[in-house]
């Protein structure tokens, strides 16, 4: 029976499986890279806000507490965004005629509140509470970064589920003491591991790796 191939296709389909295989692996590393990129999970982005409101001024510049905006994090898993009345209760008297400011005047003078674009907004399928955090020992900047230094706020870490894994694995290497919290300026290096070992078990931490702490 005459020869059906050319002898050159078995060097032809050993090319075409080899490509094959390179290509896609080649698109599932492009895939992969997209999602991790800053154009999907929006690290290091500062978004545009209705008032370019600055963490840096206010929280380095002026000294403020997270609280004083965030009133609700200690007892509920929003951490609250201020309502208006919160910074009138400043601008009413400082820089009380700034055109910049004037959308919050709208906002105060009509009872609407300002639509701020969420910076960390998680997906509805993963449940996160502050509260419970905060109480264990996470600071704020474990998670939002140095905000005493965003002149506009972004995102430092990703959100991706194998972040939040890596914490809940060993929780304890981010813990600080209660009281330094919401202190932005604290360094977590400076606790020693006796320390640090004290402090978890003082709080009861343990791995949680269960898939319905955070789906629900």
């Amino acid at each position: 029976m005459a020869q059906i191939f050319h002898p050159s296709f078995n060097t032809l389909s050993k090319v075409s499986i080899f490509g094959a295989v390179f290509f896609l692996g080649a698109a599932v590393f492009a895939w992969d890279s997209l999602l991790r990129s800053s154009y999907n999970t929006q690290v290091d982005v500062a978004r545009e806000q209705p008032v370019p409101f600055s963490h840096k001024h206010h929280v380095q510049g002026l000294g403020l507490d997270c609280r004083f905006c965030h009133t609700s994090v200690e007892e509920s898993a929003f951490a609250g965004i201020p309502p208006t009345k919160t910074c009138m209760g400043c601008h009413s008297l400082v820089w009380k005629d700034a055109p910049i400011l004037e959308p919050v005047r709208e906002s105060y003078r009509s009872d609407r509140p300002i639509e701020w674009t969420r910076v960390h907004d998680l997906p509805d399928f993963a449940y996160f509470d502050h509260s419970i955090h905060v109480a264990k020992g996470i600071g704020c900047t474990t998670c939002h970064g140095q905000v005493n230094e965003m002149p506009l706020m972004w995102r430092t870490e990703t959100l991706n589920m194998d972040w939040c894994l890596a914490c809940h694995r060993n929780p304890s290497a981010n813990v600080r003491p209660r009281e330094r919290v919401f202190d932005v300026d604290w360094d977590p290096a400076s606790l020693t591991d006796e320390e640090r070992a004290g402090l978890a078990a003082q709080y009861h931490l343990k791995s949680m790796l269960n898939c319905s702490t955070c789906h629900r």
